[in-house]
């Protein structure tokens, strides 16, 4: 994968990075990086064995793959900053920032430039991530290949048409929040039931944890697994009546169209 570079090196770029060397994907000699504070991005360089440059112009200049993970705020400035070495280096850049097409980003990184954009989300901090992958025009299949690689390095990744972002938003971006929801509701069903919260949690997130692992791992659908777990006149049926009588399914169809709906406003 030659040079890797990173602008900013938050939760985000923190996780991808040491995906990417536990990985054995690229040694960490062949990582550059860049921040904001100086003793930060020294001390990062000292922990993981990274090179740390000096300003991220120099990052730019001597990445063959540059992922710049900045907060959407704070992309035009640093897009100003590397444009002509960007356009001098030619490197592939990867944009994690929500909220900027990729039509955004050519604007402000130079329109030839070869720009995929990936949202990955929270779970890839411990190398359980959902990411998704679009290119421009300019990026080759190779390069798309590449970007996939190297986010499969902190979880799966899909790669999708832009104008499904906002969709896969709602279903990897915003649903761990979700996810995390029902597991404190189930906890406080069971605390209503004499068990102690720890304990509930722990049994709820495994739960949880076994159910996704056995959707993913089954021919069977989600609705066919459901069928297997409920008995005449059993428990699990009459829960699944309750939360049926309470909408549960409209409820989280209504929550993944309204996250659609305004990261679509968001976007303008």
């Amino acid at each position: 994968m030659a040079t890797v570079g990173f602008i900013g090196i938050g939760n985000m770029a923190s996780a991808i990075i040491a995906g990417l060397i536990d990985g054995g994907l690229v040694a960490p000699h062949d990582i550059v990086v860049s921040s904001a504070t100086a003793t930060r991005r020294e001390a990062f360089a000292a922990r993981t064995g990274v090179r740390a440059l000096d300003s991220n112009a120099q990052v730019a200049a001597e990445s063959d793959l540059l992922i710049l993970a900045v907060k959407p705020q704070k992309f035009a400035e640093v897009s100003a900053e590397i444009y002509d070495d960007i356009a001098a280096n030619e490197p592939l850049v990867v944009s994690i920032a929500a909220g900027l097409s990729l039509a955004d980003l050519a604007e402000l990184l130079g329109a030839h430039t070869r720009i995929a954009r990936v949202m990955p989300n929270v779970n890839s901090r411990i190398g359980q991530g959902m990411s998704a992958v679009c290119a421009n025009e300019h990026a080759t299949k190779t390069d798309v290949a590449s970007v996939v690689t190297a986010f499969e390095s902190i979880g799966e990744v899909v790669t999708i048409p832009e104008s499904q972002f906002s969709a896969f938003t709602a279903i990897a971006g915003s649903s761990p929040a979700f996810a995390f929801l029902f597991i404190d509701a189930l906890a406080r069903g069971a605390v209503a039931a004499g068990m102690p919260k720890p304990e509930a949690t722990r049994i709820a997130a495994q739960a949880v944890l076994g159910s996704a692992a056995l959707v993913k791992s089954s021919e069977s659908s989600p609705w066919d697994l459901i069928d297997q777990v409920c008995s005449p006149g059993g428990t699990t049926v009459a829960g699944l009546l309750s939360l049926e009588s309470n909408a549960f399914l409209a409820t989280v169809a209504e929550a993944v169209a309204a996250t659609v709906a305004r990261d679509q406003e968001l976007r303008g």
